[in-house]
């Protein structure tokens, strides 16, 4: 009898084939509320998720259930803890996106220091004279990055060789080279929120980076200082945010994920004439959905198949 994989939410061809070419049989589900992946989960081996939460009550529906991938690189939608006490391998597309969300980043870092959008949308209303807010170069501001993983190392040599942009890199630890290739590396928050004429947040949320940039840290920022989120929504006290953004203790910011999501029209921020806001969009170009979509299923035949994991995120 083959494998059967439950796809909540349907992806991209490269993924179904990849499974398809194995032998395995895809279920599609017919929605991501709780009690109907409960439901549909129950004779299948395998889950791909987008945005559909794995809780343990959902892994607990299926006695057969050997892999759970994320159709992306954040696994906080899927309860790891309970997966690996379960004996169940979490997989997901590591290296599937990264290249979309550092041009989306480095976009958004142009557009807020060029104006574009208040730009466009001025000049729309008919209003020229908009052009006498003036912006500013890029080529040796400091780009501060709070998480250097696949997605902040790909921002900084973007935003260093092609913009000449210094870069100063938050890390919890750094050995004792505090300047790699022209990086600077700090353990210091502080030093980075200071320094930096750009912040930009790379980390996954957990129970560490939860409101990692809250009142406080905005408050050491430069008034000149723009903010950019690609990241995780629950890293940043959004509120402390809306405020300082209000009350012009910062320049700007960049929003592309919120505490909830789906954001409400009611949302501070989107009131706000210095923020652009953005749909949880920076991974959804073509190219990064198929990636996602094959990766995601990579790892599903790889864990089905006995093989060596390729994004192996918990240790079984």
């Amino acid at each position: 009898m083959p494998f059967k994989v439950l796809l909540p939410q349907d992806m991209d061809s490269s993924g179904k084939d990849l499974l398809i070419k194995n032998n395995i049989e895809i279920k599609m589900g017919t929605g991501i509320d709780e009690k109907i992946l409960i439901r549909e989960i129950e004779d299948c081996d395998g889950v791909i998720t987008r945005t559909a939460i794995i809780t343990e009550n959902v892994i607990k529906a299926s006695k057969k259930l050997k892999v759970i991938a994320k159709h992306g690189v954040g696994v906080d939608m899927i309860d790891v803890d309970f997966a690996t006490k379960m004996g169940i391998k979490v997989v997901n597309a590591s290296d599937s996106n990264k290249l979309s969300v550092a041009e989306y980043t480095i976009g958004l870092i142009i557009a807020l220091a060029k104006n574009y959008f208040i730009y466009d949308s001025e000049l729309r209303k008919g209003n020229f004279e908009i052009r006498n807010i003036k912006g500013m170069d890029l080529e040796g501001k400091t780009l501060g990055l709070i998480g250097f993983g696949k997605i902040g190392q790909l921002v900084a040599k973007k935003a260093s060789l092609g913009l000449g942009m210094k870069i100063l890199v938050y890390k919890r630890k750094v050995g004792n080279k505090k300047v790699i290739d022209g990086i600077e590396f700090t353990e210091e928050l502080n030093h980075v929120l200071k320094n930096a004429d750009f912040l930009s947040l790379h980390i996954p949320y957990t129970k560490d980076t939860k409101k990692l940039i809250g009142k406080n840290e905005i408050s050491l920022m430069k008034k000149e200082a723009f903010l950019i989120n690609t990241a995780r929504g629950e890293v940043i006290d959004n509120d402390a945010l809306a405020d300082a953004l209000e009350c012009r203790k910062i320049a700007g910011a960049a929003i592309d994920v919120f505490e909830n999501e789906i954001p409400t029209v009611d949302n501070k921020l989107f009131k706000l004439e210095n923020v652009i806001v953005t749909p949880h969009a920076a991974a959804f170009s073509n190219e990064a959905l198929q990636r996602m979509s094959y990766e995601a299923a990579m790892g599903v035949v790889e864990v089905l198949n006995e093989d060596k994991v390729t994004y192996l995120v918990n240790k079984i």
